[in-house]
């Protein structure tokens, strides 16, 4: 396929998966006191009692324009699989424009972004208990696209994390695996592609602190995890390359971990979140093989 064909394939692919209105949530609640902090629930649709939980982690290049809304639809679909759904909300980076003469919003905020993840983590628990009682909080599958499929490969990761982090867990979450949908999940393969115009690079504050800092974010150093783990990945993404998730399987295969690598022919970046695309219905059959 010629460039000027993928990038007319990856245009309408995202008018799709955008055109679908935003789902209102069946309950909300803070985890936290600043605005973003909130989780947005989903109860099953069948009504059914015991519905493992899927933790929805929304992408955007960690960027403030893109919040929660765009993956309400998603949450929507998986309701409606039977699961419940907790579509979470987190800090992203601000609108000030980018230094050097670039334009545009900072790609996340450090350490603020790792801070709601690990927060709205650990208050999932009781939030669930207190908002859909009748899911099972013992199976908890976490979902993430794009950006939050790194966040999503993180909070799987946190009792790796360097000794000393504040996000670090004594022992691994109570986790039935992740399912990483197209993540940026190996920072060395997103820099060197340039992923999302330098969002990297600027999610950890610069050159200067990079290397320090993806000792505790970067999914592809915090391994082995112990936890089940899918990967999706179009190989028509023109926005996270199938070299990252490659990238990320081989180091996991290095550090002795087995991740499942699903490659879908002819998809782009967006089918994976879009409820019209058959694409989504392979995530959601990935999610039901950990889940249940």
């Amino acid at each position: 396929m010629s460039d000027s064909a993928a990038r007319d394939r990856d245009a309408v692919e995202t008018e799709s998966a955008f055109s679908h209105p935003a789902v209102a949530p069946d309950a909300s609640a803070a985890y936290g006191d600043h605005p973003d902090q909130v989780i947005d629930f989903y109860a099953p649709r069948d009504g059914r009692t015991g519905a493992p939980v899927v933790v929805v982690l929304h992408g955007g290049a960690w960027r403030a324009p893109y919040d929660r809304q765009h993956v309400t639809p998603l949450a929507d679909f998986l309701a409606r699989r039977g699961f419940a759904v907790a579509n979470v909300e987190y800090r992203r980076g601000s609108e000030i424009p980018r230094q050097h003469g670039s334009s545009g919003p900072v790609a996340g905020r450090w350490p603020e972004t790792f801070d709601d993840v690990a927060a709205a983590m650990d208050a999932l628990p009781a939030l669930l208990a207190l908002k859909l009682p009748t899911a099972d909080a013992r199976r908890i599958v976490v979902t993430g696209h794009s950006a939050g499929g790194h966040l999503a490969l993180w909070a799987a990761a946190r009792h790796v994390l360097p000794e000393g982090s504040p996000w670090r867990l004594p022992a691994a979450p109570p986790l039935r695996g992740v399912v990483a949908l197209a993540p940026v999940a190996d920072f060395a393969t997103a820099v060197e592609l340039d992923v999302c115009s330098g969002a990297v690079a600027q999610l950890l504050g610069g050159e200067e602190d990079f290397a320090d800092r993806c000792r505790y974010a970067d999914p592809a150093v915090l391994l082995p995890t112990g936890i089940a783990t899918a990967v999706v990945q179009g190989r028509s993404d023109l926005t996270v390359p199938q070299a990252v998730a490659e990238a990320f399987v081989e180091a996991a295969a290095k550090a002795g971990e087995t991740v499942g690598l699903t490659l879908l022919q002819d998809v782009g970046h967006f089918p994976l979140i879009d409820p019209a695309a058959d694409a989504c219905a392979v995530v959601a059959e990935e999610i039901a093989q950990l889940a249940w």
